[in-house]
């Protein structure tokens, strides 16, 4: 079975509205696919409920049936035809992934066929590790390693603007640091508004805006709409 991937930087869209820009991406992506398992875990400030109950509500135009996988035993993962995983804390999202199952039971049925589908934390969970979010609080996840559903890493939320007069780092210097300490890995600097999308294998860049790909000893090179991530 083909894998199929859709990972967004953000949720919110440029107008503040909530998941607009991501539903002509998702309906394609859906097809007739109905029965959605949603992830709520890296929510920390709103319950579960309430996480699963907003994103239900905004993507009612979608005509989908979520059930919050906070609800359901990861037994269960066979029975959503597809799979759709929100933002907010990766190190809690993928600490409740790991105690309850999911951590297995997700990319097995991704790799069975079932579309996924996340943004931001959702989008950091399909890379192999958790280590380029940009989150706090940091919570003992049991071990960085995420989903593995593409070979490189996703920095979600990229910009490398600096504030005046702040002398910290730039977004560009902490990729840098992980490199050096990872010169294996590839990053991609996704800015709001972008996603990608493709197999796992094969990746395809989206958005109005300029992402970035990031390799250890090398300049960053662009993406703009359209352009794989090789």
């Amino acid at each position: 079975m083909t894998t199929q991937l859709l990972l967004f930087s953000n949720s919110r869209s440029s107008d503040g509205s909530y998941l607009t820009h991501a539903l002509a991406p998702l309906r394609a992506l859906a097809g007739e696919r109905r029965n959605t398992l949603f992830v709520p875990f890296a929510g920390v400030t709103a319950s579960w409920d309430d996480y699963t109950a907003k994103v239900r509500e905004s993507l009612a135009p979608l005509g989908l049936a979520l059930t919050g996988a906070h609800t359901v035993d990861a037994g269960t993962a066979d029975r959503y035809d597809l799979i759709v995983v929100g933002g907010g804390n990766t190190f809690q999202l993928v600490a409740e992934c790991r105690r309850r199952g999911w951590l297995q039971a997700i990319p097995e049925r991704v790799r069975a066929g079932t579309p996924y589908s996340g943004w931001s934390a959702g989008a950091n969970l399909a890379c192999p590790t958790l280590c380029t979010t940009n989150d706090m609080p940091i919570v003992d996840p049991g071990g960085f390693d995420a989903l593995g559903l593409i070979g490189f890493q996703i920095n979600p939320h990229y910009t490398n603007a600096l504030p005046p007069g702040h002398q910290g780092e730039t977004r560009n210097d902490r990729i840098a640091e992980f490199l050096v300490a990872n010169p294996a890995a590839t990053v991609v600097g996704l800015p709001e508004g972008d996603w990608l999308a493709g197999d796992g294998r094969n990746m395809t860049f989206h958005g109005p805006h300029t992402g970035y790909i990031f390799r250890e000893g090398k300049p960053p090179a662009e993406l703009r709409e359209g352009m794989a991530v090789a």
